[in-house]
């Protein structure tokens, strides 16, 4: 699917179905290796899990996590005009600037690890509507935005990071979340960038106003991610879709990346199967979506900086757990050479 054709949710919703399972003799090999090594059971923890979890879906062992990659898509949210953040619009540019010049926080942490890093911009200079008033996109941009984010995808990569940046965009994440998955705006509002009591609690009327709003077109998930979610937001959700297809492991960054992968979960219900979430963010709502989509993050860091920061974090986490997976040396061998 190409983002220059013109685009709808049909071809989407056709991906979805041809989704591939996670490979049971991979899995069943990694367990064997671990069982193998020089080692208590289990002693490694997540690690294990994290070693078998990269042979599922890789489909192959011993798996590898020699080539991450971290894609962070930018955009800007038309809802951001309701005063949801505590730092204008145009803050968005500037951030994506500072990332292309090496200045923020993701550059700092992938530089010490020699990761490879991609910004992706959204058409900055167009935000979606406000979607208190009208779904913030159409169908074909929703489409297109998608189909951008599964470009991202190289068949090069062995894991992939998704991160983003957008002002207004913890707002998106929260009405997302809201509407997937019930219960009121304030449940799932947090301060974002910063907001006071008072911000928080204007910004959860906003949410409700939207909920309201579009009550009636919550058909699908998709149709949740076109009604109140964002450009950036819809590339990290094609990616994740890309990764599933292409066998590569994704890793989600945090509120807004993991609301944004979670929109998909209506098409299939182990969509996600293929992610794991780096951390639990700040936001209180993230923590409130990852207990209902099941999933259990990597770390807990007290982070909201956005920008793939905590997925970019977790990368040495997989590939620690790979290298132990793959280079340990088995029991057998140890008491071999005593």
């Amino acid at each position: 699917m190409a983002a220059s054709d013109a685009a709808d949710f049909s071809e989407i919703r056709r991906l979805a179905d041809e989704l591939p399972a996670a490979d049971g003799d991979a899995r069943a090999r990694a367990a064997q290796r671990q069982d193998a090594l020089a080692k208590p059971p289990g002693s490694l923890g997540r690690l294990e899990e994290l070693a078998g979890w990269l042979a599922a879906w890789q489909a192959k062992h011993p798996p590898t996590a020699a080539r991450p990659h971290i894609a962070l898509f930018a955009g800007n949210h038309g809802v951001a005009a309701q005063g949801v953040s505590a730092y204008p619009q145009d803050t968005t540019q500037a951030m994506v600037r500072a990332f292309i010049d090496g200045g923020g926080a993701i550059n700092r942490i992938c530089g010490l690890m020699d990761v490879d890093l991609r910004v992706y911009e959204m058409a900055l200079d167009e935000p979606t509507h406000d979607f208190t008033h009208t779904p913030a996109m159409t169908e074909d941009e929703t489409a297109r935005a998608m189909a951008y984010g599964m470009m991202a995808v190289d068949g090069e990569m062995d894991v992939m990071a998704l991160g983003e940046m957008g002002i207004g965009n913890t707002t998106a994440a929260a009405a997302l979340s809201a509407a997937m998955f019930g219960g009121p705006a304030r449940a799932w509002v947090g301060p974002g960038s910063g907001l006071d009591e008072a911000g928080v609690a204007h910004k959860a009327e906003i949410v409700a106003t939207a909920l309201r709003r579009h009550a009636d077109g919550f058909t699908d998930g998709l149709e949740v991610l076109r009604r109140v979610g964002g450009l950036e937001l819809a590339a990290i959700a094609g990616a994740v879709l890309a990764g599933r297809l292409a066998r590569i492991p994704v890793v989600l960054d945090g509120f807004a990346a993991t609301a944004a992968a979670a929109t998909l979960t209506s098409l299939d219900g182990g969509v996600l199967d293929h992610c794991v979430v780096a951390h639990a963010s700040r936001e209180p709502g993230h923590r409130r979506l990852l207990d209902a989509l099941g999933k259990r993050p990597l770390q807990d860091l007290d982070m909201s900086v956005g920008e793939a920061a905590g997925a970019a974090l977790a990368v040495p986490l997989i590939q620690s757990a790979c290298a132990c997976h793959t280079g340990m040396s088995t029991l057998e061998a140890v008491r071999g050479s005593s």
